[in-house]
């Protein structure tokens, strides 16, 4: 397919901590940011996403003693899976990985730093409150299309692709510039839910082959 002017890569959260030896690995990841960096050489804009989540985060299952990490928590938003501390502010693991290859990103977009709040989507933070500005961003830009790609597919993938569609964009998955962490079922889950909320799944060489 071909890509236009206005079209935007969004690169999600490709940081070390999903990555062999971190604090949250997901299978394949390390493979990622090779094929995100060979496609953003398609795109004039590029704009990547990051976790940097304060340490003690209430996501974190460190916060809620007696429970086991994957186990759901009702915090004040709402129902909430309580994660292994992950990406937290200055660490190794919160940083981008080194063979992300993309020197025209325009912006890097940091979540999560409200130790309340947990950030699924680039869009909006777990309360469906909190905007990350995202959205205005892109629409002075005159953003249409969305490409999507990253980690984990299955939750920032997923979720992002889906406030993307609330907020008027078409958008794009590149299903193999993305991994999941398939908590039970829920990489199965999110594609249904992507082809449900009109998000089209792509891949690389669609992009590379154009």
């Amino acid at each position: 397919m071909e890509i236009e002017t206005g079209d935007i890569l969004l690169l999600l959260d490709m940081q070390n901590d999903f990555g062999p030896g971190g604090a949250l690995p997901i299978s394949g990841a390390e493979n990622i940011a090779m094929v995100a960096s060979l496609v953003a050489e398609f795109f004039d804009h590029v704009i990547v996403t990051q976790l940097w989540y304060p340490p003690g985060h209430e996501a974190f299952v460190s916060a809620h003693p007696g429970k086991k990490p994957f186990e759901t928590e009702v915090l004040s938003y709402g129902p909430q899976i309580l994660w292994p501390a992950h990406c937290v502010q200055g660490t190794p693991g919160a940083y981008l990985r080194h063979d992300l290859r993309v020197p025209q990103a325009e912006l890097i977009l940091r979540r999560g730093l409200d130790h309340r709040i947990a950030a699924s989507s680039a869009f909006v933070e777990n309360d469906r409150a909190t905007k990350t500005g995202l959205a205005g961003f892109l629409r002075e830009k005159d953003v249409k299309r969305l490409f999507l790609a990253g980690l984990p597919f299955d939750f920032t993938v997923r979720f992002t692709a889906e406030d993307g569609r609330r907020e008027g964009f078409d958008v794009f998955v590149i299903e193999d510039a993305c991994c999941a962490l398939d908590i039970k079922g829920s990489a199965a889950e999110a594609k249904q839910s992507l082809t449900k909320h009109g998000v089209a799944c792509v891949t690389s060489a669609d992009i590379l082959e154009s």
